[in-house]
């Protein structure tokens, strides 16, 4: 009796990269890319992050929430305001709405075209309210409780990863 072979499963229907391509596949991603995390513990530390924060959405959007001590520039205005609004010696970490916006990655292009060092913070401003981080809105302060499908929220500093 004959067996048809099987085919492989939809994980492995292409093999995973060797581990050096690997390596340098995600150390390359960790070059572009900061989590909403760590982007508020570097900010909550108090001292300088050695990074700035910056919103690229519009006014109506800023006004409804946006991380506290960030420069609102709006991608459109990039080319004419970065200058005016950032120092090319500080690096820059871009956000947007969230994880289905591409609006982050627009405005970090449009800054590393202008010189400029730049990080996109992975998952947005949705993520920054889901992980229970404090915002700022036109009315003032805001915070809700974590997600717990985005965060810890037994009281762990972290998630461990």
């Amino acid at each position: 009796m004959t067996t048809a072979p099987t085919a492989p499963n939809p994980v492995l229907r292409v093999a995973p990269a060797a581990p050096a391509e690997a390596a340098a596949h995600f150390r390359a991603s960790l070059v572009f890319h900061a989590d909403v995390s760590d982007v508020a513990a570097a900010l909550a530390d108090g001292g300088d992050p050695g990074f700035v924060v910056l919103d690229s959405r519009s006014t109506a959007s800023w006004d409804q929430g946006h991380v506290p001590g960030a420069v609102h520039l709006p991608t459109a205005l990039i080319p004419e305001q970065a200058e005016s609004l950032l120092d090319k010696d500080v690096p820059v970490v871009t956000y947007c709405w969230g994880p289905g916006c591409n609006g982050a990655t627009r405005a970090a292009l449009a800054l590393a075209e202008l010189g400029y060092r730049v990080k996109e913070m992975l998952g947005g401003f949705e993520y920054w309210v889901r992980e229970g981080f404090a915002y700022e809105t036109w009315e003032g302060d805001d915070r809700r409780p974590a997600d717990p499908l985005t965060a810890p929220v037994n009281g762990a500093a972290d998630c461990g990863c």
